[in-house]
């Protein structure tokens, strides 16, 4: 039996939809109330009939805050996939998003440590490694710089980590898997289907910076591969294709048929944007379009090397150009 945590989630969607496919008995870790919109939509655009596969996932309400509901949850569990974590750049969800991703995740591992699970598969992040110097490659070697300048959801994703090696210490196989910015079509409100649409409303714009960039179905197959592999206490970045943002924004001004990226922003009017929506809002009370952690992270060259990744799994990565494709298709059908 496989537990997944997250499954609400665009990654965690997918992960599902890929193991009830193929036949995998699976449980799903979510808040009580939760919805399911997420899941159901992603599972629509995957399956010409999801309703079967749908009713196949066995939902089990709780929380990984709630050490009892672990508990529960990991009954007959072999084998977890930990997806669930709060991203978030807002500055007012600081403990919120601390408590959520480290302490979360160290009951998450207490508990699969009491309870024998075989293997653990965590969902880090780029935001964990540190920079290579000189505009390299960053990659799973590139190691932490404490800094003022990492967002709250850096040190929480870095501090998660630590638990899952924490447990590795313990005696617990784990995997660990470092994705890019991951891209997939999804929940329209949620993920990167939200961001594809702001790049598409403003896409005559473009800033100065580079990131990676992975098909939220490569991050799967690599889940699992690495999970049904001899490989343990291993971590791997998963990256498909390096790209400038102004690259990125004219591929999806291509395939979304919009006016292509021309006009670079400064640094200057991004620096009085995230200070413009701080005030604003401090005094309306809701979650600012642009923060100074996002600003910064779209001024920054940043390249990753998923080589250590190929050597042992020899992937053949999906080109980021067809994903962007068939998100702008999927938009298009959705009416988004």
């Amino acid at each position: 039996m496989i537990l997944v945590t997250g499954g609400t989630g665009l990654l965690g969607s997918y992960l599902l939809h890929s193991l009830i496919s193929d036949g995998i008995e699976v449980k799903a870790l979510k808040r009580a109330g939760s919805s399911l919109k997420t899941t159901q939509r992603i599972f629509g655009y995957m399956s010409v009939n999801p309703k079967p596969l749908l009713e196949k996932i066995h939902w089990v309400d709780g929380d990984i805050l709630d050490v009892h509901s672990l508990d529960d949850a990991l009954k007959d569990v072999d084998y977890v996939y930990h997806c669930a974590a709060i991203v978030s750049f807002d500055p007012r969800e600081k403990s919120r998003i601390i408590k959520s991703n480290v302490d979360g995740t160290a009951n998450l591992v207490n508990a699969c440590i009491k309870l024998g699970v075989k293997k653990f598969c965590h969902v880090s992040s780029i935001a964990v490694l540190g920079r290579a110097d000189n505009d390299g490659f960053t990659d799973e070697q590139s190691q932490w710089k404490p800094s003022p300048n990492n967002s709250t959801y850096a040190i929480s994703k870095y501090g998660a980590e630590r638990e899952v090696w924490r447990g590795a210490e313990e005696g617990l196989n784990v995997v660990v898997v470092i994705p890019s910015v991951i891209l997939g079509a999804g929940e329209p409100t949620k993920s990167t289907v939200r961001f594809f649409h702001a790049i598409r409303k403003h896409s005559r714009f473009y800033t100065e910076g580079m990131n990676g960039y992975v098909d939220v179905r490569d991050v799967v197959l690599v889940m699992r591969k690495l999970m049904e592999s001899p490989i343990i206490n291993k971590r791997f970045v998963v990256n498909s294709q390096n790209l400038t943002y102004r690259e990125l924004f004219t591929e999806v001004a291509e395939h979304c048929k919009t006016t292509s990226p021309h006009i670079r922003i400064p640094r200057f009017v991004l620096s009085l944007a995230w200070r413009f929506e701080k005030l604003r809002s401090k005094i309306m009370g809701k979650p600012p379009l642009v923060t100074e952690e996002t600003v910064r992270s779209s001024l920054n060259v940043y390249r990753y090397s998923s080589a250590a990744l190929q050597n042992v799994l020899n992937i053949q990565f999906i080109p980021i150009r067809q994903t962007i494709d068939e998100m702008c298709a999927f938009m298009k059908d959705e009416k988004i």
